[in-house]
């Protein structure tokens, strides 16, 4: 498994997108929302995980919980081989898959949050 293989990966999500942050580290996104993180230049990958599999991932060498995400349930793995590349094809697909569901919709909604403010301010 290597950088390249993960990349494509990574986009053959719907709506899946990737930038370069931070200096060296690229980014996949939903709806601009990160669900991934590549790290370029010491490959290793960062996720959001379920509370369950984050809690049997830390217990493995090689993956712990990731600098200031790690609260929210976001493993770094310091290898991109601390696990087979099924395992970690189905832990990014779940990560993809936990980040679009909180991803922005559609602007629509702003539209009806904004209605309300302005009653309210009509009424004072």
């Amino acid at each position: 498994m290597d950088v390249d293989s993960m990349r494509a990966y990574c986009l053959s999500f719907p709506y899946a997108a990737e930038n370069l942050q931070w200096g060296d580290d690229l980014c996949f996104k939903i709806g601009g929302k990160i669900f991934a993180i590549v790290s370029l230049d010491n490959p290793r990958i960062c996720l959001k995980c379920t509370p369950e599999t984050f809690a049997e991932l830390i217990e493995r060498e090689d993956i712990h919980p990731a600098p200031y995400v790690g609260r929210y349930k976001w493993v770094m793995l310091d290898r991109l081989d601390a696990v087979r590349w099924d395992e970690l094809r189905e832990l990014i697909r779940e990560s993809y898959e936990m980040v679009a569901a909180k991803a922005p919709k559609k602007r629509s909604g702003n539209k009806r949050k904004a209605s309300k403010s302005r009653k309210k301010s009509k009424r004072n």
